[in-house]
This record gives C-alpha cells, sequence and structure tokens, in this order.
C-alpha cells in the first residue's frame, strides 16, 4: 500500500506541477488570461507502476460558479485505484477566477485505507490570507494566489520556449515556493488517446521527494492551442518507473 500512495501522490503533484511552466513569463507579459479551456472539457488517464497498472485520473471543467462576486471555473482533479484491497479515491477542486486566472478556493478530499483528510481553502487576496473550513487562518503568499489544481489551468493559456527557465512563487502557501521549471525538447509520442506532438518540462522543487532533483520526472504538454498534459514519467528510487498516460480527451461543450 505504501507503494502504491506514494505512486498516487506523485499522480497528483504531476497534474499540479505540470501547470507551472510558465507562470513567471506569464506575470510578465501581463494581461488578462486567454482560455482555451471552458465548460464540459475532461481527459482521463491511466497511471502504472512498472508494466503494472495500478489506477487512473481525471481532470475536468465542471461549470462556472460565483465566488464572492466573482465568475470562476469550477475544476475538479480525482484519483482512483489501488493494488489489491488497498484502495484510494481522492479528489481535488479548485474555483479560478475567469478573468485574472488566480484561485478563489482550494478543496481536498483524500481518501486511502484509513487515512482520511477534508480540507477547504477559501482565499481573501486582498486582505493577504486564507481560511480553512474549521476556522484555521493563514497568510497568503501572493496577492493572486494558485493551487495544485488552478496551476493546471494557469499554465495551458501561455506559451511554452525550448531552452526557458522559469523560476514561480505564487503558490498559495510559502514553504512551496519556489517551483524551477526547465522547457527540454519536443518529441512526438504515442499514448492510449493517440499520438501527440509535445513539448517536454522538467519541474524541480524543494523537497526531497518525486520531483526533487534527482526524480528525473518529465511531463509532454500537447504542442498546440489545448496544451494537455499527454504523458508524464519519472523515475524515483525503491519505486521505479512512474507514467501517467492519456487515455481519452473530450473537449469543451
Amino acid at each position: 500500500m505504501k507503494v502504491f500512495q506514494r505512486a498516487h501522490r506523485w499522480l497528483a503533484g504531476a497534474l499540479a506541477l505540470s501547470s507551472v511552466v510558465v507562470l513567471t513569463g506569464a506575470a510578465q507579459n501581463g494581461g488578462g488570461a486567454r482560455t482555451p479551456f471552458g465548460v464540459g472539457e475532461r481527459a482521463e488517464y491511466q497511471v502504472k507502476l512498472g508494466a503494472l497498472s495500478v489506477g487512473s485520473g481525471s481532470i475536468e471543467v465542471v461549470g462556472m460558479e460565483t465566488v464572492r462576486g466573482r465568475s470562476t471555473f469550477h475544476t475538479r482533479m480525482q484519483i482512483t485505484g489501488g493494488l489489491g484491497p488497498a484502495r484510494v479515491n481522492d479528489r481535488y477542486e479548485s474555483w479560478i477566477d475567469a478573468e485574472r486566472m488566480f484561485s478563489h478556493r482550494f478543496r481536498q478530499v483524500i481518501h486511502e485505507l484509513r487515512y482520511r483528510r477534508n480540507r477547504t481553502y477559501d482565499f481573501f487576496p486582498d486582505q493577504l490570507s486564507f481560511r480553512r473550513e474549521n476556522g484555521e487562518t493563514g497568510t497568503l503568499a501572493h496577492r493572486e494566489p494558485l493551487d495544485d489544481l488552478s496551476f493546471m489551468y494557469f499554465v495551458r493559456t501561455r506559451s511554452m520556449e525550448v531552452g526557458d527557465v522559469y523560476t514561480l512563487s505564487r503558490y498559495f502557501k510559502d514553504d512551496g515556493n519556489p517551483v524551477v521549471i526547465r522547457v527540454l525538447r519536443k518529441e512526438r509520442v504515442r499514448v492510449p488517446a493517440g499520438t501527440f506532438n509535445t513539448i517536454v518540462v522538467q519541474p524541480v522543487i524543494k523537497t526531497d521527494g518525486l520531483f526533487g532533483e534527482d526524480g528525473r520526472a518529465e511531463i509532454y504538454f500537447s504542442d498546440d492551442e489545448h496544451r494537455i498534459p499527454v504523458l508524464i514519467r519519472s523515475r524515483v528510487s525503491r519505486i521505479g518507473s512512474l507514467t501517467m498516460s492519456l487515455r481519452s480527451f473530450r473537449p469543451r461543450s
């Protein structure tokens, strides 16, 4: 179970960190966000540990909702699977400002064997603060905060150039900053959903975990207007080869 839990958390981190590739460049470019996604869009993934299929994941735009007077995209990521009787069923949700592309609310619902976590963070950028469902408060690291999932959608509004290196400090908690991203190359790959031209990036974060300097993770974005995370690969000590492959994609309605 511990091996699968690490694989599952790698998937969650992969989906999230795949989105931070060009945030620094985006901040420099300024202007309103372009949105190649919309309500009804859904991507589904197959997750493997070596040659063994251990689960599945999905990301989607559920609908438009108003949060404290702002129009937002309600987005959701789900991860399910396991090895034998050991199962996980996790959900991540983010409410993303439709005009300025930052997060107003972030929710985690994590069910892993006997472990449970249910957290909702509401963000108040004007006060540089957040509040949890239990009343706990904290300080935001940025006035336009991004969470694990909103990163995913923000990056798809931006361009990527091979050879670029970006540094990001917009994660809503300060101890998650900064993230360094390298845009490595272009490559054509085949996944269950088909064959794609992709742009390959490498994320490096301030941890000893799966996206630390020794993780050798690579994320393959579709080289088109959608910027879909098509394939994610990593080799990690004690776990081996981990992959997440796009199985199907439904564009917005």
